[in-house]
């Protein structure tokens, strides 16, 4: 449907009723909406969360929970990564990956956003006072006990704790230490993207299921949690 003021009464009772949708939609996430202003800007009025802009109503193609979701997860991920780094003005994020962590845990979900800097922050997704919140993740690399919690016992693997290695990433190189070791789980092949920029480090299946992961301190902020078939190489000891 086209929007001029020819239909604007019919716009107008479209994003009424899009807008109750959405809200009730989000109600049942525990994500409490700011008022939408669909008298003033029909299907343009724009849904956002304390001021954190979300989408327009028009955009909003589907309203099941999911796709919701995914929307608000978007934009809040992105903003609460920004606002943590103080980041300067109009710099975006391009990759949010969720964390594979053991259960349960005391929050909903673990995500890695990568921004434009390369910059990697730990946003955390919880339900507080019945409402879902997005949070900078306290995370401390020494904290092993803290690292067993989200990923379970360590193991042995064919490199070690200490040790540096080069990883491959895509079409990226990173070198860092190894300051955990865990077992492999099933290897995600077919996650579905919430966005143009989402990836998961293990985006790619290997043959070899049963070799370790590592985590890998690159000194880029969260550590990657690297395949054994993404090593190209240990580094030499200077």
């Amino acid at each position: 449907m086209t929007y001029s003021r020819s239909n604007r009464v019919e716009e107008q009772q479209e994003a009424n009723l899009k807008a109750k949708n959405i809200t009730a939609v989000c109600e049942q996430l525990h994500i409490t909406l700011d008022p939408i202003d669909w008298q003033q800007s029909g299907m343009w009025a724009l849904v956002k969360i304390h001021d954190v802009e979300i989408a327009y109503l028009l955009d909003f193609k589907q309203l099941n929970a999911d796709d919701v979701l995914r929307r608000v997860q978007i934009k809040m991920l992105e903003h609460t990564a920004l606002q943590t780094t103080h980041a300067r003005p109009g710099l975006k994020a391009l990759i949010w990956s969720p964390i594979d962590v053991i259960q349960p845990q005391t929050f909903l979900s673990l995500w890695n956003i990568t921004l434009e800097t390369g910059e990697r922050i730990p946003i955390v997704e919880s339900i507080k006072d019945d409402k879902r919140v997005y949070e900078l993740y306290q995370f401390d690399q020494h904290n092993e006990s803290q690292l067993a919690s989200l990923f379970g016992p360590a193991c042995q693997g064919e490199y070690h704790l200490g040790e540096k290695i080069m990883t491959k990433e895509r079409e990226h190189q990173y070198t860092g230490e190894i300051i955990y070791v865990i077992p492999a789980g099933k290897v995600p092949t077919s996650r579905k993207p919430i966005s143009r920029g989402y990836h998961t480090i293990a985006g790619t299946a290997y043959t070899n299921e049963a070799a370790p992961k590592y985590i890998v301190d690159c000194n880029d902020g969260f550590p990657h949690i690297v395949h054994q078939s993404q090593v190209i190489r240990e580094t030499p000891v200077e």
